[in-house]
């Protein structure tokens, strides 16, 4: 009865296409991801260099997102989605033709870096906003999301140790061109969707400044939302630390290898799916303000944990705690935001959160990057903490006056008597 109602959205036919299709595909995003990061540092030797191309991957997201979220409102979001991983396909195979053909510079990783973070810009967005209409009951979205977050960290866990062994015996363009044939899968669940017609509520007529206005003064003016974004900007700027010093933390302090990398990164994905899998379990929003600030709070305790060792089992268990703390965050601000948001600008708020998630770790790679090159990464391990602590502190004091400001929204949507 349990698991029946942990995998209670894979119920809707839409989901359970969506879900499986895609957990196959991020198997060989999170490979490529691996891949990407030991070619650059092989390339370069630089974490600098390797916080510059995670920076170009996500910046598009930080200047695009606002925009992209009224685009969203007012565009067909399963076509949407059915370019964007197409284009993402493309560009994995790019990346396998100039490696596999000895051609590969760090330039070109920088453009193809610029062109999937564009890319990914309007993916993530529609791909959040699309959930709900998948899921026939409104009460099934939280387990939703919580399932897909189940999936990115499945495949967290999966596509970096694969990485790793292929690491081990080819070259990270073989992990490029595994990613590449992965997008077949989640092209295929797209095209046998049955969708119903989703009713477009935002008029094309009205101006872009206008929609994006009225997008910002929702958010702005809504205490809830805007503390939900405050935070997971500063967790995603603080979260970004672990990915732009993992290659470096490997070799040069635990002086390890590429299957070290992958067994690193992995861990982080189990600590993600015992969070997402924990939300899961979850048949009500009520409550989820106090995890997204204990989220935080793990997530920054993990980080200041890692600047302090050089064993690697207990780094492993640091970075799953890391892991947990971010998924358990992201995940539940990501719910209660579809929650609480107004259907007619789902898109916005959603965009929003793409700049806050994604948007803002490039601030964060560069700005780590450039705390490990100019002190060590023991420091930025242990600011990037200090400032996630900060903010689930916060947050959780501010927690009574959120509540009082959804009370109304939870009674209309049959949450609360």
């Amino acid at each position: 009865m349990r698991l029946k109602s942990l995998l209670r959205s894979l119920s809707n036919r839409n989901f359970r296409l969506f879900f499986f299709g895609q957990g196959f595909s991020l198997i060989g995003t999170w490979m490529q991801q691996i891949a990407m990061s030991w070619l650059v540092f092989q390339l370069t030797h630089s974490s600098f260099k390797l916080g510059l191309v995670l920076f170009l991957a996500n910046i598009p997201s930080l200047l695009l997102s606002p925009f992209i979220g009224v685009l969203i409102d007012r565009w067909n979001r399963h076509h949407v989605i059915l370019l964007t991983q197409s284009l993402s396909m493309v560009q994995a195979f790019v990346l396998a033709f100039l490696g596999l053909t000895g051609t590969i510079a760090i330039w070109q990783v920088y453009v193809l870096s610029l062109f999937l973070g564009v890319v990914n810009a309007f993916d993530i967005t529609a791909r959040q906003t699309f959930t709900p209409e998948m899921i026939s009951r409104r009460e099934d979205l939280g387990n939703a999301i919580a399932l897909n977050s189940s999936m990115f960290n499945v495949a967290r866990l999966i596509g970096p140790s694969l990485a790793g062994l292929l690491l081990a015996v080819t070259s990270p363009s073989i992990c490029f061109l595994a990613n590449g044939i992965t997008y077949l899968a989640v092209l295929a669940a797209l095209l046998a969707m049955r969708l119903p017609t989703r009713p477009i509520k935002e008029s094309p007529h009205k101006s872009l400044h206008n929609s994006l206005r009225e997008g910002v003064h929702h958010v702005v003016t809504c205490v809830p939302l805007r503390n939900i974004l405050l935070l997971a900007a500063l967790g995603s700027i603080a979260g970004s630390s672990y990915v732009v010093l993992l290659p470096e933390f490997t070799v040069k302090i635990l002086h390890g290898n590429a299957s070290t990398l992958g067994l690193l990164s992995a861990s982080t994905g189990c600590g993600s799916l015992a969070g997402a899998l924990f939300l899961a379990t979850r048949k009500s929003v009520l409550g989820l303000g106090k995890w997204i600030a204990l989220g935080s709070i793990i997530m920054g305790l993990g980080l200041v944990g890692l600047s302090q060792t050089s064993h690697m089992e207990l780094s492993a268990a640091l970075l799953a705690t890391v892991g947990y703390g971010m998924i358990v965050q992201m995940a539940a601000s990501n719910t209660l935001l579809q929650t609480i948001s107004d259907e007619d600008k789902r898109g916005r708020v959603l965009s929003f959160y793409t700049l806050a998630f994604i948007g803002m770790a490039p601030i964060g790679s560069l700005f780590t990057g450039y705390l490990s090159s100019t002190f060590d990464t023991s420091l930025a391990f242990q600011l990037n903490g200090f400032f996630s602590l900060l903010g689930g502190v916060f947050f959780a004091l501010e927690l009574p006056r959120m509540r009082e400001a959804v009370r109304q929204t939870y009674v209309r949507l049959k949450i609360l008597p």
